[in-house]
C-alpha cells in the first residue's frame, strides 16, 4: 500500500463529506458523556459551516489509490466563531490575537490507523497551523471517550486545558 497526501481545495470538501459523517458516528460510538449531542452532527452541520467562518482552511486527504482513508481538517479563525449557542469553547481573554488556529477534525478509517498515516497528517497540518506568525493560540477539542485521540495529542505536545459541556469535549491547547 503506497499512501499519498493531496490538498483538497474549499471548493472541494464534499470529496470528504462520507469520512466526516464516519467520524460523527466514530466518536458517537466512544462517547460516555451525552453521546446525543451527536444526533445533530453531520458533514452539513459541524465540517461546511466551520470552513465557510474560516479566514484560512487546510484539508489533506490521505489516499490509497482513488480513495480518501483519512483527512485532517484545520483552520485559522477569529476568536469569536468558537462562542456560539452550542458552547464556549475556550477563555476569549486568554487568547493572543483576534484569531486561533484549530486542528478541527481528524479521521482515519479502520484499517489504517497504527501505521504512521496519523502522524503524517498531523505534522502536515501542524506545520501549516505553525506557518501563521500571528497565530499563537491552536486548539484541539477532543470528543470524550476518544482516549486514543487524546493519547495521540498528548504525545504531540498539547496539554489538556479544560472540558466543556460537562466533559463532552476535552480542550487540548498548545504549550
Amino acid at each position: 500500500m503506497a499512501i499519498r497526501y493531496e490538498l483538497i481545495p474549499d471548493e472541494q470538501i464534499t470529496r470528504v463529506k462520507h469520512l466526516c459523517n464516519e467520524l460523527m458516528s466514530y466518536q458517537k460510538s466512544l462517547a460516555t458523556v451525552r453521546p446525543e449531542l451527536f444526533n445533530g452532527m453531520s458533514f452539513e452541520s459541524r465540517m461546511v459551516p466551520s470552513v465557510k467562518n474560516a479566514k484560512a482552511n487546510y484539508i489533506i486527504a490521505a489516499m490509497d489509490g482513488d480513495e480518501i482513508v483519512g483527512y485532517v481538517y484545520s483552520n485559522v479563525s477569529p476568536k469569536e466563531v468558537y462562542s456560539n449557542e452550542f458552547a464556549t469553547f475556550f477563555d476569549m481573554d486568554s487568547v493572543k490575537g483576534n484569531d486561533v488556529g484549530c486542528l478541527s477534525q481528524f479521521y482515519l478509517k479502520e484499517g489504517y490507523r497504527s501505521m504512521g498515516i496519523g502522524s503524517v497528517l498531523y505534522e502536515k497540518s501542524k506545520d501549516w497551523l505553525d506557518s501563521f506568525d500571528d497565530i499563537h493560540d491552536q486548539f484541539i477539542y477532543v470528543s470524550n471517550g476518544n482516549v486514543a485521540a487524546l493519547q495521540f495529542y498528548k504525545s504531540k505536545g498539547f496539554k489538556v486545558s479544560h472540558q466543556i459541556l460537562d466533559g463532552f469535549i476535552i480542550v487540548l491547547r498548545n504549550t
